[in-house]
């Protein structure tokens, strides 16, 4: 069998040369192997066979076969027989003979732009089918580069980000100060490829019946579809389990990841347990993953104050009392934040105008069909308002354009409609700009902006209705933070109550601040609360002066450090009570990554110092450094280091021994007993040894 490049013997009559590290190399897969054939469909490849006791070209008429899965049938195109021709066609499987001797045959061989992708083998065979030689096995995947391909994308620079790219970075936090974090996707590990068709191998629909399932391989909708339900584990063998609390028990606390290929290993090795426990900006970057290697151009997308509409009726109504409790009421939510992907990819399964960037989404939220999955989804859809494109596009248009409605409830049942810093959600659509370590914000392609006359038109057509404008109050408020604010530390905060009548005014201002989750939910209690009367003159301001300290905040129930602040004024006429609620988060303390050696070379130690300031008044105590990064350190290495003290600086230190060379990227994770999942990375040119 000539599955590694090298020449192996074939029943005894032929050797062959497979040229895996040149073929690769021309692909674009030899960043995943050198001995193994990884082609893209396409797009061709050369081979040899050597014949040990010669070979009469004329005497014998021979073609080629190339079959992948099970049962394979020429109807359903999962087996291809075809002749040589004088030239390559670039639109189906295709053959030529470039040069023959008695002992040698030289092939350039092309598959079709529309093959199934797969797992394949290769045969040469006697046109009468009685003598077949096998020639050996290879992986077929997506082309990016071929104009014939449905996921052709005709840009060096976005294919290199999109597709060849095996680090990013995802966007968390809240639309006030955005987060970042970085991801090693690494989709060129050799063993990630395999795990990744494993995958495609282990959905329900595939197991139930094969034979029809695999054919649908070749379109690029599908896969993706089958990835969307695959990378999560409602109903099936799928990757992750999704825990949005406390606590993770059994598993891992979904910020501690750094990257997918542990993720997919780990599923792999428990004969396809799904792996516990993740939350959508993992789900989002183990798809980036799996995709990527299979050939889809994929990048990660983070919508803010993003919209999960339950009902399907394009409102998201939240309740409070006026202890500043979420009484609930409804199943909806709007989310701090929400992580999916977009795809790169023709819809042939659509009318003309939808191709480019499709919303895949993994994360278990809603059933498409019966299976816990979402898209893809035209983004162009999404924009226009063309709600009954395939697929789930309902469902994506709401989460950036949904209408949010806050009320507060009173005692004796009467509701009020409060006042909000942000009218609609969908904010800050953001993906890593390609080719640069920046944010680009890409919400004009889901939307038009707030309150124009566009957005108006998409709204009637999507039957959202739009309000009236609310009277005008003779009292308004708002609220005031400082950014950015770093955890441990004292938050300012500030009331503003502005009196627009030309009478001074008395007032009761009652404020709440609680802790809340990125998912939408508030913890029941208190950090702080305030009441107090207050006297503003005609057409004045007032501001009142807040501080909530690290001993009135202390701990967070996840990695986002998320506040919720709410203040309600009341008046002597309570048609001008007025209320406000604003979303803050903390952060954590920048870290700083500096490598000791003058340059990073393949088999040679490297080593790096990381610092960071203690933000607390307070000792840090069983404090862990990890550090991960493809072609950098094998798997995850962590070190434990000394307490630090209290506003101190921190300096840790680490060593590795890169294996690859190239443009890498270190990810370095820290945690301690007051702050967890600090995270920083540090780009670094590996050097192969002269």
């Amino acid at each position: 069998m000539a599955t590694d490049g090298k020449l192996a013997s074939i029943s005894g009559k032929c050797q062959v040369d497979l040229q895996c590290a040149a073929n690769n190399k021309a692909h674009r897969t030899i960043e995943i192997s050198e001995k193994r054939l990884l082609l893209r469909r396409g797009q061709s490849f050369d081979i040899k066979v050597f014949f040990k006791d010669g070979f009469n070209l004329q005497k014998h008429m021979i073609e080629l076969a190339v079959v992948t899965g099970p049962d394979p049938k020429v109807s359903h195109g999962s087996k291809i027989e075809f002749h040589f021709s004088d030239e390559l066609n670039v639109r189906r499987w295709s053959a030529v003979i470039n040069s023959v001797t008695k002992n040698e045959l030289s092939l350039t061989i092309t598959s079709s732009p529309r093959a199934i992708i797969g797992r394949y083998s290769l045969s040469l065979q006697h046109d009468s089918k009685d003598i077949s030689y096998f020639l050996g096995n290879f992986v077929l995947l997506f082309n990016p580069w071929c104009a014939g391909d449905e996921v052709y994308l005709n840009s060096d620079v976005q294919r290199k980000e999109y597709v060849l790219n095996e680090t990013g970075t995802i966007y968390y936090g809240g639309s006030d100060y955005i987060g970042e974090r970085d991801w090693n996707f690494g989709q060129f590990e050799e063993d990630i490829l395999d795990i990744c068709l494993n995958l495609l191998d282990n959905a329900p629909k595939y197991l139930k019946k094969p034979k029809r399932e695999h054919p649908r391989r070749r379109f690029s909708v599908q896969v993706a579809r089958t990835v969307s339900a695959m990378v999560n584990s409602a109903y099936d063998q799928g990757v992750l389990q999704g825990r949005w609390s406390s606590p993770y028990t059994g598993g891992v606390y979904p910020g501690k990841w750094n990257g997918s290929i542990a993720i997919l290993r780990q599923w792999q090795k428990s004969n396809f347990k799904p792996v516990r426990y993740g939350q959508c900006w993992v789900f989002a970057a183990v798809t980036c993953t799996v995709l990527r290697c299979l050939g889809i151009p994929t990048r990660v997308v983070t919508n803010f104050d993003s919209a999960h509409d339950t009902d399907a009726n394009l409102t998201i109504d939240n309740y409070y009392n006026v202890e500043g409790d979420d009484i609930g009421g409804s199943s909806d939510s709007v989310w701090n934040f929400h992580v999916w992907n977009e795809s790169w990819m023709a819809r042939n399964d659509l009318d003309p105008g939808y191709d480019g960037w499709q919303v895949v989404d993994a994360t278990p939220q809603e059933e498409s069909d019966g299976t816990y999955c979402c898209g893809p989804a035209s983004v162009k859809a999404i924009k226009g308002g063309d709600l009954d494109h395939k697929y789930d596009a309902p469902f994506v248009f709401a989460e950036v354009n949904a209408k949010r409605v806050n009320w507060l409830l009173f005692a004796d049942g009467t509701k009020m409609k409060m006042d909000v810093d942000v009218l609609n959600v969908g904010h800050c659509v953001s993906t890593k700009k390609c080719g640069k370590d920046e944010r680009e914000d890409i919400t004009h392609l889901y939307k038009y902006p707030d309150g124009s006359t566009e957005e108006e038109e998409i709204f009637k057509k999507a039957k959202i209705s739009i309000d009236e404008p609310a009277l005008e109050k003779t009292l308004k408020v708002s609220l005031k933070v400082s950014q950015p604010i770093y955890l441990g530390q004292t938050v300012s905060v500030s009331v503003v109550v502005s009196n627009k009548s030309s009478e001074e005014k008395v007032c009761t201002v009652n404020f709440w601040a609680k802790k809340k989750m990125y998912q939408g939910n508030t913890e029941k209690g208190n950090i702080k609360t305030f009441k107090k009367e207050i006297t503003i003159p005609a057409a004045e301001d007032k501001s009142i002066p807040l501080e909530l300290s690290y001993k009135d905040y202390g701990t967070f129930p996840d990695m986002y450090y998320r506040m919720r602040l709410i203040t309600y004024v009341t008046d002597k006429l309570p048609e001008n009570n007025v209320a406000t609620i604003k979303d803050i988060g903390l952060l954590n303390p920048p870290l700083t990554i500096k490598m000791q050696n003058f340059n990073a070379y393949v088999g040679e130690k490297t080593h790096v110092e990381i610092s960071f300031k203690n933000p607390f008044a307070l000792p840090l105590k069983n404090c862990v450094m990890s550090i991960e990064g493809n072609g950098l350190v094998e798997d995850e290495k962590s070190v434990q280091f000394d307490d630090v003290k209290p506003n101190a600086l921190a300096k840790v230190t680490c060593d590795f021994t890169p294996k690859k060379p190239g443009e890498r990227k270190l990810l370095v994770d820290i945690d301690c007993d007051l702050m967890q999942n600090l995270k920083g990375s540090l780009k670094i040119d590996v050097q192969k040894k002269k």
